[in-house]
């Protein structure tokens, strides 16, 4: 009962994280510790996928309950507590580092320290860049479906799921730079079901191809693939931090308070998340 509840949360938490622009909801699944399981579950393999139903099903309910109910309230908060709410944010994906660490094989030859090293700075250097061109969302929403919609949604939807699968890329990130942030967040807030067939079609085939893609490459170069993970997770330290929220609270006499309540959110998402993983391996 209490891996249950404790999937139904995780899975809140994903559902969450998937609507925020800038927050990884790989990133929160590796936060967690499902990142794996989740993406052997990603299959063509019917009867796989209905061996892992008692972890399936909470763990989707928690993420389609999170998308629905709990997309507004973490809106509210980021919205008038952006700094304290991203601060929580940094503190959950900074308590999963340790983890991602363990998982990086110690020692071994100097080749393959280099190469994971490499990966490191890769990833990271696309956080960066993802940092400097970061869009603003142009709030043109779409409510007449036609064809052109109906692909630009299908591989919005698409290339979004593929960046859910990706530690430290958002897909939400991914879809308001294609411009269809705005016009997906509506359909599923208004449950617009011509707008969100695309939509559901696009995020079934980007997670099926994504998560193979991943699968991939944790077989054939398991050290390089959570070096790059590493980069991307704490590259997106960058690009979650309230860098302007800071500069703005200071400007408004507000600083040490902001600080003291940004602190105390990222240490409890840093202890939320290192005491979730940290008997893990």
């Amino acid at each position: 009962m209490f891996e249950i509840v404790k999937l139904l949360g995780i899975g809140i938490i994903l559902g969450i994280a998937n609507v925020i622009p800038g927050v990884s909801g790989g990133t929160m699944a590796v936060v967690f510790n499902v990142y794996e399981r989740l993406l052997s579950v990603i299959t063509l393999n019917i009867k796989k996928i209905l061996s892992q139903w008692q972890f399936i099903i909470p763990l989707g309910a928690g993420v389609v309950f999170g998308i629905i109910l709990f997309s507004k309230v973490i809106t509210f908060l980021f919205t008038s507590y952006p700094v304290p709410t991203n601060m929580f944010f940094c503190g959950l994906i900074a308590g999963s580092i340790p983890l991602i660490l363990r998982k990086i094989p110690q020692g071994g030859k100097h080749t393959l320290r280099f190469s994971v090293v490499v990966s490191f700075a890769a990833a990271f250097t696309v956080m960066i860049v993802m940092l400097v061109i970061r869009p603003r969302e142009t709030g043109i929403m779409y409510t007449a479906l036609s064809f052109g919609l109906f692909a630009r949604l299908f591989i919005s939807a698409a290339l979004a799921a593929v960046a859910m699968i990706i530690p430290g890329i958002s897909g939400s990130f991914i879809m308001m730079v294609l411009g269809m942030y705005t016009t997906i967040i509506a359909a599923v807030s208004n449950m617009s079901i011509p707008l969100l067939i695309p939509v559901a079609l696009g995020v079934v085939f980007g997670l099926f191809f994504g998560a193979q893609l991943v699968k991939y490459m944790m077989a054939r170069i398991p050290s390089q693939t959570y070096g790059a993970i590493l980069g991307l997770v704490a590259g997106s330290l960058l690009i979650i931090f309230p860098w302007r929220g800071f500069v703005e609270s200071s400007a408004e006499g507000s600083f040490f308070i902001t600080l003291i309540v940004s602190v105390v959110s990222a240490a409890s998402g840093f202890f939320l998340a290192y005491a979730s993983s940290k008997n893990e391996t």
